[in-house]
């Protein structure tokens, strides 16, 4: 009878070489998130992008360092007050339109002092 696998996810064992050795644990690598910093210690960039978005023009916040879960929750609370659709994904926030001006208004009466608009 073969052992239980505690998980049976085979896309968690891509490009993985197996060993034929019975006591063989298989360890996935847990990538560590980095804390949230305060937002008075956040660096971030307000910036109008049009790169790769087929003419349209996106107001793009980079610098944030954190937990993916506070990014999204400061995406979400932008993306409300804009009243436009958008992303937070890989430590940047894209707000559909122009909206640089209020983006870094709002950021500072959020409490990101250390706010910068470029461009």
């Amino acid at each position: 009878m073969a052992k239980n696998i505690k998980s049976n996810d085979w896309k968690d064992r891509l490009n993985v070489v197996y060993s034929t050795n019975p006591d063989f644990q298989y360890e996935t690598a847990a990538e560590e998130e980095t804390p949230t910093l305060p937002p008075s210690q956040q660096r971030l960039r307000v910036q109008l992008d049009r790169k790769n978005r087929g003419g349209k023009t996106v107001t793009l916040i980079t610098g944030f360092v954190g937990t993916e879960e506070d990014l999204k929750a400061l995406g979400k609370l932008l993306k409300s007050k804009c009243g436009v659709g958008g992303s937070a994904k890989d430590g940047e926030i894209i707000i559909q339109g122009d909206f640089k001006q209020k983006v870094a208004e709002l950021l500072l009466k959020a409490g990101y002092t250390q706010t910068k608009t470029v461009g």
